[in-house]
């Protein structure tokens, strides 16, 4: 590796790492101020939150702004070098902006090979611990949504179904159960009634009390039991069968493929949150290269203004960035549009862009 590879990859990580810290202690402090008297309200300290909650979370916040972070990154790094006249010696000492350009590329490849693993394997792992208690910093309607009681009506296969009037998922318990299977007409052959239900952990089943079981036979006629108390299992646990909004977050991306096809397999049409989180992880890292070459495509040359006009310039489409994806997800989960072409369109609409600007800049 020459001496101009190693001097530019220094810098990118330097300023890399650099911002990653300011970012992650800034939002922290101000997260943390926010939070705090939500925190405080459902009987947690914040010092428990420091201690369980933030670490995790951190990780969650470096993923999700990391291709920002290295775009902010290259814009702030590049434009010094620019405005120091240092790409002009380098190029003018006979080698090519496209040479002047591959230490850019190692570096932002190395973070995206990075981000690529974290994000299928290392960071469900960070939100299963910063799920745990991500609800307690929920106003109380949106706690509401994922810890209090609900009706839930969920699809075990194409003839299979669980309906419960009022379930806790905090509590694993509720009332007014009910299990449906039918034929292949859509005929009720099987009924499995309850007053209450109960998730039996340490067994791995439900606990069914005052129950009414009917079996429907070919010819019509019915064969009633009732009694007390008794025991049914699903396979999985209440997690599983019920999925929240969060659920696709704690999977890595093996234990996410598996779970995406067993919903498919039951029927469930309503997978585009468990897709967008799939194809993001992918999605995310890919934009990093794009990105970088954006940047340094913007922040090369020296301009009027300076190191001001490139930062404002790379914080405005950071900004675009950011709320292409989110608002893409939102598309997305009102199914208007596929998860794959939501999850992509950013870096479909940049790519072609970083391209166009890079080999512009690069026949100047």
């Amino acid at each position: 590796m020459k001496i101009l590879d190693k001097y530019i990859i220094k810098k990118f990580l330097g300023t890399f790492v650099f911002m990653l810290a300011l970012l992650s202690i800034v939002v922290l402090v101000v997260d943390v101020q926010q939070k705090s008297p939500r925190i405080e309200s459902n009987g947690f300290t914040v010092g428990h939150f420091l201690l369980y909650y933030y670490p995790f979370w951190i990780i969650y916040l470096i993923v999700t702004f990391m291709s920002i972070l290295v775009f902010i990154s290259v814009i702030f790094f590049t434009s010094r070098l620019a405005n120091n006249t240092e790409i002009v010696a380098i190029v003018s000492s006979g080698a090519s902006f496209h040479r002047f350009s591959r230490p850019y590329f190692v570096a932002s490849s190395l973070i995206a090979i990075i981000a690529l693993i974290v994000n299928h394997f290392v960071l469900p792992w960070a939100n299963i611990q910063k799920n745990t208690l991500e609800p307690y910093t929920y106003t109380e309607i949106d706690r509401e949504k994922l810890l209090g009681n609900a009706a839930i009506t969920t699809q075990l296969s194409p003839n299979e179904y669980i309906f419960i009037n009022s379930y806790n998922k905090k509590e694993k318990r509720g009332s007014g159960f009910s299990y449906q299977k039918y034929d292949k007409n859509k005929k009720l052959i099987y009924q499995l009634s309850s007053s209450d239900v109960a998730w039996k952990k340490d067994k791995n089943y439900f606990e069914l009390n005052s129950f009414l079981e009917k079996t429907v036979l070919k010819n019509d006629s019915e064969i009633l039991k009732n009694g007390s108390t008794r025991t049914i299992s699903f396979g999985h646990p209440p997690e599983e069968l019920f999925p929240d909004q969060l659920l696709g977050q704690n999977k890595t991306t093996p234990e996410l493929l598996r779970f995406i096809k067993r919903e498919r397999e039951k029927g469930n049409g309503n997978l585009n949150t468990y897709l967008n989180e799939l194809y993001q992880r992918t999605s995310m890292p890919f934009s990093i290269i794009i990105l970088t070459l954006l940047a340094l495509s913007l922040s090369s040359q020296k301009k009027r203004g300076g190191l001001g006009v490139n930062l404002a310039i790379g914080i405005a489409l950071a900004f675009v960035f950011v709320f292409s994806f989110e608002a893409l997800k939102v598309v997305s989960e009102n199914k208007t549009l596929t998860p794959l072409v939501a999850m992509w369109l950013p870096n479909i609409v940049f790519g072609p862009l970083a391209l166009v600007l890079y080999f512009r800049r690069a026949n100047q």
